[in-house]
């Protein structure tokens, strides 16, 4: 592909579109044509991420307007939503129509949680609220990448960080049918998960030094994670997980565990998870636990297992802001226009954040 593709981020001053703007910078097919932020229009995108001044010097925040007239004279456009849940569904099928109209044809992948569901209703039991384009839900498709091989919508819903780090640990087993469907998920994320407004949860005090846990059993990550897992697999599974917030700003670290259905060891286990990921290129299994700073912002998932009697063990690392949002987007919009999966997304991670 020769022209560069003209990328559009919505809900521009988050962490999420931050991570994207960056990702953006050092890609070789996308350019970025707008990024819009209803809180900040006109002013410069450097304002809100100074450590993207010298990508983006002269670009400022976009309005609507301006965003849609730049998807209604462009034949085809990239487009990421990083704008809140709940307020992503209408905005981006506000922009659709505008394009279609117009003849012209963007994909979508929303990272919010909008297009996650399948039903108006499954989304409206999660969030408490009407969806807000159910016409589109059948048009967006949710999964990860490495287990899709051939996508059937024009759109992508993203999962979440923590069901891309679970699904990453758990689809291979309820694939290969070595588990009983009870899995055990406790994992462990970085404040950049709770966004970029202060709250509580991220106040340096009260996060620095300490590890809590929060929605036991009851995270609103779960709906999504059994339906993807279903959808992967082939099988109904129940996941018992137990998130929590941890000292530091980037990466999630999931450890799940289950009982084997029959005999297995160590290696054969490992052995089993490089064979199912042995074509995606951003997920590495070895033989050591994986570490958080050996993936933080990078596209990369690190996995490893044990196996001890009848229980087996599988950990997993990844960055929720890259792989977890982001850098999965990207991911999936390489595919959707036929590009290398891992253009503009091999940086390896830097090793000491």
């Amino acid at each position: 592909m020769s022209a560069r593709i003209p990328a559009v981020v919505l809900g521009g001053s988050g962490y999420v579109a931050g991570e994207l703007l960056r990702l953006l910078a050092a890609h070789s097919q996308f350019t970025l044509a707008a990024v819009m932020s209803d809180s900040q229009p006109g002013e410069p995108l450097a304002g809100a991420f100074p450590h993207l001044a010298s990508a983006y010097p002269q670009v400022r925040f976009s309005t609507q307007r301006e965003v849609q007239q730049l998807l209604c004279e462009a034949p085809q456009s990239a487009l990421f939503s990083a704008a809140p849940h709940g307020v992503s569904a209408a905005l981006i099928d506000a922009l659709l129509t505008g394009a279609e109209t117009a003849g012209a044809c963007p994909r979508v992948v929303d990272i919010s949680a909008d297009f996650r569901y399948a039903t108006p209703d499954g989304y409206a039991a999660v969030y408490n609220q009407a969806h807000r384009a159910p016409q589109r839900m059948a048009q967006f498709t949710c999964a990860l990448p490495e287990h899709l091989d051939k996508l059937s919508t024009p759109h992508v819903g993203h999962p979440g960080c923590f069901a891309t780090a679970i699904l990453l640990a758990s689809v291979p087993l309820l694939a290969a049918g070595l588990i009983t469907p009870t899995l055990f998920v406790s994992a462990v994320t970085g404040s950049t998960g709770s966004g970029r407004r202060p709250v509580e949860a991220t106040h340096h005090p009260l996060r620095h030094g300490d590890l809590y846990s929060y929605s036991a059993l009851a995270h609103r990550h779960l709906p999504e994670l059994t339906a993807c897992a279903r959808a992967a697999s082939g099988i109904e599974a129940e996941f018992a997980f137990i998130p929590h917030s941890g000292p530091f700003a980037r990466g999630i670290h999931v450890t799940l565990q289950a009982a084997l259905k029959r005999a297995l060891d160590t290696e054969r286990l490992l052995t089993v998870l490089r064979a199912f990921y042995a074509h995606a290129p951003f997920v590495r299994v070895t033989d050591h636990a994986p570490r958080v700073k050996d993936v933080a912002t990078s596209n990369y998932a690190h996995l490893s297992a044990v196996v001890r009697g009848n229980t087996l063990g599988v950990l997993c690392a990844i960055d929720n802001l890259n792989k977890g949002a982001a850098g999965g987007a990207i991911q999936w919009m390489n595919r959707m226009f036929g590009l290398p999966e891992t253009t503009g997304l091999s940086a390896p991670a830097p090793g000491w954040t």
